[in-house]
C-alpha cells in the first residue's frame, strides 16, 4: 500500500488533468479511483449517456446509514481567451496562493475530500464517511441527480451532505434555484430588402431577450431590500448568442440558452412556465408569417434552491468544525439543493473565495488549504467517537 499523498500533492494532480466540461473527466476518474483503490476502497460510477463522463463516490467506515458526504465537482469552466500568466493545469505556487485552473472551483475541496477519506479508511471511524466527485456541475448542475439516485443501490444513505463550493469555510445555508433553456429559433430566409417576408430567427430571438431584460427591470424595482440575495431578486440571462449567414438575408437560425437564477419565493417552476408562455407567443407571431418558422424549447436544467433547515444537522456539524456562528446566502447555484432535495441534509462550506472562480489566473490561498486540512482533521476525530 503507497503512503497517503498530502492534500497539496492531490491538488496538484487532480489540477493537471484539463476536466473542462465540454471534454471528458475519465482520466481524472481513473486516477482517483486507482488511488483510492491502492488503499483498499471501493469506488462506484455513474456515467452520461455518452459514456465519456462519469461521477464516482465512495463509501468508508461501517455498512450503516446516517454518515457524512463530503461533496464536490470534477469539471471546470474554459481557459479559452484568457490571459494566464501561468499553464493553467499546473499549480503554481506565488506570494501564498495556488494558481490553476480549478484550484478554487473546486479541486482544493476535492483534494481534501479525498485525502480524508483515505484517513478516515486508514484510522477507522465509527460514522461512515461517503465522497462525492460529480461531472457537469458547470454546465448546469446535470450531473449529480443520477449519481445521487445510484448511490441508494450502492451504499447506506448518508444523513448530510457537506458540499464544498467556495465559501472561506464560512456556512452557507441558502441559495437561488435555477431554470435554463436550450433555444433554437427556426427563421425563414429571404432577402433583408424584403425581411417582412421572411422570419429572421435573430431579430426573433432579440425579442425574447428583450423581454428578459425587462423582466429584470421589473423584477428590480419591486425587489424587498430585505432579501438576502445579492441581488434581492429573480434575475434572467443570456450569455452566449450564435445565428445568421449573412447580413443582408434574414437569419435561419438563432441559437442560445435562456436561464433564470430564482429567489425562494418565486419557484422554478413558476419562471419556467413564463419563459414558456412568452416563447410560445413569439412563435404564434412567427407562424402568422411564415408557417415553417418555429422554436425548439429544451429544458437544460433545474436546479433546486437551497432552503435553510431549522435545527439543520449539516449546519450543526460544520458550525462545530469551523466555529462559525453567522451563515449567508448566495446568489449562485450548488448541488446542495439536489442533495437537499433528495433527503439529505445539506450545507455549503468550503475553501476559497467565489469571487476568484471561472478567472483568469484563478488562485487558492495556501492559507485556505491548511484549514481545510484542520476542518478535515476535527471531521475525523468527530467520526470516530463511539
Amino acid at each position: 500500500m503507497p503512503d497517503p499523498l498530502s492534500p497539496r500533492e492531490l491538488l496538484d494532480k487532480l489540477v493537471s488533468f484539463p476536466t473542462v466540461s465540454r471534454d471528458t473527466n475519465l482520466p481524472l476518474v481513473d486516477w482517483v479511483e486507482d488511488y483510492l483503490g491502492s488503499h483498499g476502497i471501493a469506488c462506484f460510477r455513474d456515467y452520461d449517456e455518452t459514456g465519456t463522463k462519469a461521477s464516482l463516490f465512495a463509501h468508508v467506515g461501517p455498512r450503516i446509514p446516517g454518515g457524512v458526504v463530503l461533496s464536490g465537482h470534477t469539471d471546470v469552466v474554459p481557459v479559452d481567451g484568457q490571459a494566464w500568466d501561468t499553464d493553467p493545469f499546473t499549480v503554481v505556487e506565488k506570494d501564498g496562493k495556488l494558481h490553476g485552473r480549478g484550484t478554487c472551483d473546486m479541486k482544493g475541496f476535492d483534494a481534501l475530500a479525498i485525502w480524508a477519506t483515505v484517513e478516515a479508511h486508514r484510522r477507522g471511524v465509527a460514522r461512515p464517511l461517503q465522497l462525492c466527485l460529480s461531472r457537469d456541475e458547470e454546465i448546469g448542475c446535470t450531473g449529480a441527480p443520477p449519481m445521487i439516485e445510484k448511490m441508494q443501490d450502492h451504499v447506506p444513505k448518508a444523513s448530510l451532505a457537506i458540499i464544498g463550493e467556495p465559501t472561506e469555510w464560512g456556512i452557507v445555508n441558502g441559495h437561488k434555484g435555477g431554470v435554463g433553456f436550450d433555444l433554437h429559433f427556426h427563421g425563414f430566409e429571404v432577402h433583408s430588402s424584403i425581411a417582412y417576408k421572411g422570419v429572421s430567427a435573430i431579430m426573433e430571438g432579440a425579442k425574447l431577450i428583450d423581454w428578459a431584460n425587462r423582466q429584470n427591470e421589473e423584477n428590480a424595482a419591486k425587489a424587498d431590500p430585505a432579501n438576502a440575495y445579492d441581488p434581492p431578486y429573480t434575475t434572467l440571462h443570456v450569455g452566449m448568442i450564435q445565428g445568421g449567414t449573412a447580413h443582408n438575408i434574414t437569419a435561419k437560425d438563432c441559437t442560445f440558452v435562456l436561464s433564470a437564477r430564482c429567489v425562494p419565493e418565486e419557484p422554478n417552476a413558476e419562471w419556467a412556465a413564463r419563459i414558456r408562455a412568452e416563447i410560445d407567443r413569439l412563435e404564434a407571431g412567427m407562424k402568422a408569417v411564415r408557417p415553417e418558422a418555429h422554436i425548439d424549447a429544451n429544458p437544460k436544467w433545474d436546479v433546486p434552491g437551497l432552503v435553510a433547515e431549522p435545527d439543520g444537522e449539516a449546519e450543526a456539524l460544520v458550525r462545530r468544525l469551523t466555529g462559525e456562528n453567522g451563515s449567508a446566502v448566495v446568489s449562485y447555484g450548488t448541488e446542495a439543493g439536489q442533495f437537499q432535495a433528495a433527503g439529505y441534509s445539506a450545507v455549503v462550506c468550503g475553501p476559497g473565495n467565489i469571487a476568484q472562480a471561472h478567472q483568469p489566473n484563478e488562485w487558492l490561498a495556501v492559507e485556505e488549504l491548511k484549514k481545510g486540512e484542520a476542518f478535515m482533521a476535527r471531521l475525523l476525530s468527530m467520526l470516530q467517537e463511539r
